[in-house]
C-alpha cells in the first residue's frame, strides 16, 4: 500500500497526524506541535548523519549539537537547521535548540506543506459573517492514512521498526496524539507499545524525544503560572 507512496519529512508526518483532516483543526496546541516537529527535523537529520549531539552524559536534554557531516540535504527546513548548528558560538544545547527553532516552525512546516500540494487553504466566515477564518485542509487523506497505519503495523508486531516509523512512534507518544491515531485499541496501552518501540532507537533519538518530551511539559507549567 505504501511502496508507491513518497515517505514525508519526520516533521510533515507529525504535523498532519497532529491536525484532523476534515477541519484542519490541530489536536494539541501549536507550540507543542512545534517542538515535536522540531525533534523531528533534528531526528531526521541524525538519521542522515548530519548533526550529532555531546555523548558526555548531560541530563536533560543539555547535550550541545555539533555538525558531523556539513553538507545540505536538498530541504530548505533542514539546511536552515543545519545553518543554525553550523554558526551557532556556543553549541547550542539540545533543549534550547528546539526551543528556539520551534518558534515559527509551525507556520513554516505548514507554508511547505501548502507549496508541495498537500495542502490546500480555505476560509470560512464566523460569527454570522462577521470575522473570516484560514484553514488548511489535506488534499488527500492517503498522507496520514499510511503514517497511521506503520504505526499500527509496529504496534501489533506486524512490522519491524525502521528508525523513520520508530522515531515517530515516540514523538507520537509524548505529545499525546496516540488517540488521534483512530485505533480501535486501549490509547493508554498503544501509547506504552509506541513508547517501548521508540526506546529500542539509537540512543541520540531517544535523547531529542526525551527532550522534546520536557520541553512540552515546561510549556504546560509555564500556562498556569
Amino acid at each position: 500500500m505504501t511502496a508507491s507512496i513518497p515517505q514525508l519529512p519526520l516533521r510533515d508526518e507529525l504535523f498532519l497526524l497532529g491536525h484532523n483532516d476534515d477541519t484542519g483543526q490541530p489536536h494539541v496546541h501549536r507550540q507543542a506541535l512545534a517542538l515535536g516537529m522540531a525533534g523531528a527535523v533534528l531526528t531526521d537529520l541524525f538519521l542522515a548523519g548530519r548533526i550529532a549531539l555531546d555523548d558526555d552524559g548531560s541530563p536533560g536534554g543539555h547535550q550541545r549539537l555539533w555538525l558531523h557531516l556539513d553538507q545540505p540535504v536538498a530541504d530548505l527546513i533542514a539546511d536552515t537547521a543545519i545553518a543554525s548548528v553550523r554558526y551557532a558560538n556556543p553549541a547550542p544545547t539540545l533543549r534550547g535548540w528546539l526551543t528556539w527553532f520551534a518558534d515559527d516552525l509551525y507556520e513554516r512546516t505548514r507554508a511547505g506543506l501548502h507549496a508541495g500540494g498537500i495542502l490546500r487553504h480555505t476560509t470560512h466566515r464566523r460569527l454570522g459573517g462577521l470575522a473570516r477564518a484560514d484553514r488548511y485542509l489535506v488534499t488527500d487523506t492517503k498522507w496520514a492514512v499510511v503514517a497511521r497505519a506503520r504505526l499500527r503495523y509496529l504496534a501489533v508486531g506486524r512490522d519491524q521498526p525502521d528508525n523513520h516509523t520508530a522515531a515517530l512512534a515516540g514523538l507520537v507518544a509524548v505529545l499525546g496524539l496516540t488517540e488521534h491515531l483512530y485505533l480501535d485499541e486501549d490509547t493508554a496501552a498503544l501509547t506504552g507499545q509506541l513508547r517501548a518501540i521508540a526506546e529500542q532507537h539509537h540512543r541520540p533519538v531517544r535523547d531529542i524525544t526525551t527532550a522534546v518530551d520536557a520541553a512540552v511539559g515546561d510549556l504546560a507549567t509555564a500556562a498556569y503560572r
